[in-house]
């Protein structure tokens, strides 16, 4: 075997539970999964410190438009971690933006290692909303956090697609948040495949339950509980209504203190640091690629190109189809990110192997940017105890906007690593074609997809993405009167007409 082909030798996971007050920076956090993960491949801190290469998954609280930044952390997180444990890498990222980037990051470090740039690398990332949060509510103050997060070095070299998710025109119409645009795809679906509103809620709530199963089995699961189809969609006081059709329970949870990290070296470096063959993951296949940036760019919102196309290019350079798969993690923010990846992989919902090895973001929590190296994690561990099984693993950032893919196994590889340029696939879906915008519609207009839009008193803002008379789509508001909120969730509103005009700088979508 290529002395250069890259193997993934060790991951390690973190879950905060304490008090709040007490609870790790967020550099801190990074520090015990990257010793974890050291420990696991058996390296221990001296292995660690050798790490020539380090990727650090971006923080939520730098995501643009962060209000949060006002909570101690470092300015350079990969030059502080760094110090942290001792090393010196000569090349150190931290990322931007997306649920894809840890899946991303190991495709890259791979391709990095294969053409001898790196021998042994750390990934790593962390969330720590969680007692963020409640240190800010609750007075608890940060000194001890601004103590060993060094907030005076100049930022990070960062990697990966900078641009934000949402257009100023998406975004004054409330297309803005995850929250708020997860639901629209969701509804979208519902109405495609002819499901009332009743039928669809319980889909979610069946595929989600099933979800819940594996959390309560995972030691690092934030909420360790399984719930019942029922109980993750009626609305109660508990559960309340986010974002038309999801109740809180169907929404990824940010505010949690979880971290995790994974080791990759070279064959060559594996061996010399006398890391067992037995502990080795390979990556057969991978691939990144967006769908068209915007929401309101794509061809629908039922479907993503680039799930499809990236599981196809993961697949071709594994060398092995579906079939072959025994473990499965759907990246599972909401359940449309679930039930649009599987209808693109040629997964069924109920596929027997499971679509989930933690739990997902709802339950076995969803830490920023960062889910996906707990995804990693967990599967090495089912990996290494089914030696010659695969796995896939995929990531989504954004609005089912970045997708990166990732096929693992214990069986070596055959052929040398060679990871195809992403420019490739991004050319394809980039000349798909795609509906003409319009900023200012006027006149008659068609309900393509919405959702409303819930506070803790109730439902406040209706969001429409709709058709005019000359096919072009637009984003807008509907009325904010109780009975026109009410009537959006009593019955499908796809399909529905009504008339659209300005107020100010907002569409306003009156239905008939």
């Amino acid at each position: 075997m290529d002395e250069r082909t890259p193997v993934l030798i060790g991951a390690g996971q973190f879950t905060y539970r304490g008090d709040p007050a007490s609870s790790p920076s967020p550099t801190s956090l990074l520090k015990i999964a990257a010793e974890r993960a050291a420990a696991d491949a058996g390296i221990g801190a001296q292995g660690l410190a050798a790490i020539d290469s380090l990727a650090v998954v971006g923080f939520t609280i730098d995501a643009p438009g962060s209000k949060r930044g006002m909570i101690p952390h470092a300015t350079n997180p990969p030059t502080t971690l760094s110090k942290m444990i001792g090393a010196q890498p000569r090349w150190g990222v931290y990322s931007e933006m997306g649920g894809n980037t840890p899946q991303y990051l190991v495709n890259m470090l791979a391709e990095r290692i294969a053409r001898g740039e790196t021998d042994l690398a750390l990934t790593v990332g962390c969330e720590f909303l969680g007692s963020a949060t409640k240190r800010a509510t609750k007075g608890f103050g940060f000194d001890d956090w601004a103590a060993v997060e060094d907030e005076t070095l100049e930022p990070a070299e960062r990697v990966g697609d900078p641009r934000p998710g949402s257009t100023p025109y998406e975004i004054r119409h409330g297309l803005s948040r995850p929250i708020n645009i997860y639901p629209i795809f969701e509804n979208a679906l519902r109405a495609r495949d002819g499901r009332s509103i009743a039928d669809h809620q319980a889909r979610m709530g069946k595929l989600f339950s099933a979800f819940s199963a594996v959390a309560a089995k995972n030691p690092e699961a934030w909420f360790p509980v399984e719930r019942s189809p029922e109980e993750l969609v009626t609305v109660t006081e508990k559960n309340r209504m986010i974002g038309f059709p999801y109740p809180k329970l169907l929404n990824a949870i940010m505010d949690v203190d979880q971290s995790a990290g994974v080791l990759i070296a070279s064959v060559k470096k594996a061996r010399e640091l006398g890391v067992p063959e037995d502990k080795w993951l390979y990556l057969h296949g991978c691939a990144d690629a967006s769908d068209l940036w915007h929401p309101l760019d794509r061809q629908n919102f039922h479907s993503s190109p680039a799930m499809r196309l990236t599981g196809k290019r993961a697949f071709e350079m594994a060398g092995v189809g579906l079939s072959d798969i025994d473990v499965i993690d759907l990246y599972s923010c909401f359940p449309v990110a679930v039930e649009v990846g599987a209808e693109e992989l040629g997964l069924s919902l109920d596929d027997p192997r499971g679509l989930t090895v933690t739990g997902g973001l709802p339950y076995a929590g969803g830490p920023g940017n960062n889910y996906v190296m707990h995804s990693i994690a967990v599967m090495m561990d089912r990996l290494r105890a089914k030696p010659g099984a695969y796995g896939l693993v995929t990531g989504n950032g954004w609005y089912l906007t970045k997708q990166s893919t990732g096929i693992y196994s214990t069986t070596a590889p055959d052929k040398p690593f060679e990871r195809e340029d992403p420019k490739i696939l991004q050319r394809e879906i980039d000349a798909l074609p795609h509906p003409e915008i319009v900023e200012t519609p006027q006149g008659r207009g068609v309900v393509e997809t919405y959702t409303v839009l819930h506070k803790r008193e109730g439902p406040f803002l209706g969001i429409i993405v709709g058709r005019d008379e000359s096919g072009r789509r637009f984003a807008a508001n509907t009325p904010n009167d109780p009975a026109t909120l009410a009537s959006l969730e009593a019955s499908e509103q796809i399909g529905r007409t009504g008339t659209v005009t300005q107020q100010g700088d907002l569409n306003i979508f009156t239905p008939d």
